[in-house]
């Protein structure tokens, strides 16, 4: 299992994930999100754009790794294995 930490902003959209520890079947990044998708729809269309990429403001990280596909999210998340994803602070 590949277990998914948010940053807490994220709730604020998604309250039904809240609280519950996230937990999916091994798979590609992409695959993972689908996952989080279904147990929080608009989960996907919140960080992906209209090609499925990640929007400019999104990081994904696979254990302390930053995504290096972040068109297609084709990096494998292991078992065992944690993905994060936060929104990146911009702007001045």
């Amino acid at each position: 299992m590949v277990r998914v930490e948010l940053t807490p902003h994220l709730y604020r959209f998604f309250p039904d994930l809240e609280g519950l520890e996230i937990e999916v079947a091994v798979g590609s990044v992409a695959e993972v999100i689908r996952a989080i998708d279904n147990a929080a729809p608009g989960f996907s269309d919140y960080i992906l754009d209209e090609q499925g990429a990640l929007r400019r403001h999104v990081m994904v990280s696979v254990n302390d790794n930053i995504l290096i596909d972040r068109k297609t999210l084709s990096d494998r998340v292991g078992d065992g294995g944690t993905l994060y994803i936060f929104q990146a602070l911009t702007g001045g």
